[in-house]
């Protein structure tokens, strides 16, 4: 795993973002289209930001939703659907085509079933995913299911997930936080060629020294990503002030 410290937050998206499209353009050099998928949550904003300014011919992407919240509508503020549109697709305009996850399908399981049917044909270039203060990988909270083979599916979101996204500031009090969603799976996710993965902030340290420097375990979903051999992780100084080797 390649490890990249930036003490601002801007350079550290700027970085990550830089590093996505370095290997966008590489697949488009080879094919005449590349597959990405890209993550939401404060952790991606200064990323996203910076990745819709970078100089790709975006008609030639495919890109994959990574999660969303069972039974929560596009209006919604927390909305990653809305998210997604407002910070990425609005500011490029032209993509080849963009597969969302449609939170409040009638049926979540058709949802997840209809989504892996379209993954299994576009390999994955690159991901651009983030860790979770409880160390989740997408919303594959701890203990995370390493095993399956399911592209997508449906989880259950624990307590210090669901508390996450309060502190954020994206619902009003923590009974208002979904208690499940459709994520993209480890294995989904690891079948990437490449995997950016961005960090910010003090309160990911613990995730983040429990993913780099712990042992491999569901228990830390994003420790996952020492097994990956294209993964780079691009954090702040403060994310990483836990690390011993930093």
């Amino acid at each position: 795993m390649d490890i990249i410290i930036e003490r601002n937050k801007n350079r550290m998206g700027l970085k990550a973002a830089a590093r996505a499209a370095d290997l966008l353009q590489e697949a488009l050099r080879d094919r005449e289209e590349a597959n990405l998928i890209l993550a939401t949550g404060a952790s991606q904003f200064e990323m996203l930001q910076e990745l819709v300014r970078q100089d790709l011919d975006w008609k030639r992407v495919n890109c994959f939703h990574l999660d969303e919240y069972v039974g929560l509508s596009t209006t919604h503020p927390a909305s990653f659907r809305r998210y997604l549109k407002e910070r990425f697709c609005d500011q490029v305009h032209e993509l080849r085509s963009f597969h969302w996850v449609d939170g409040d399908s009638a049926d979540p399981t058709v949802e997840c079933q209809r989504l892996g049917a379209i993954i299994r044909k576009h390999p994955i270039d690159v991901a651009c995913v983030g860790i979770g203060e409880n160390g989740h990988l997408a919303f594959n909270d701890p203990p995370a299911d390493f095993e399956t083979e399911a592209p997508y599916l449906i989880v259950d979101l624990d307590e210090a997930c669901r508390r996450q996204q309060l502190g954020e500031g994206w619902f009003p009090s923590l009974e208002d936080v979904p208690t499940r969603a459709i994520s993209m799976s480890i294995r989904q996710i690891m079948k990437s060629a490449s995997i950016v993965c961005t960090v910010p902030d003090e309160r990911k340290a613990r995730a983040v020294q429990a993913a780099v420097e712990g042992p491999v375990t569901p228990a830390v979903p994003a420790s996952i990503l020492q097994e990956h051999p294209h993964a780079t992780l691009v954090l702040d100084v403060a994310a990483a002030s836990l690390l011993s080797k930093s």
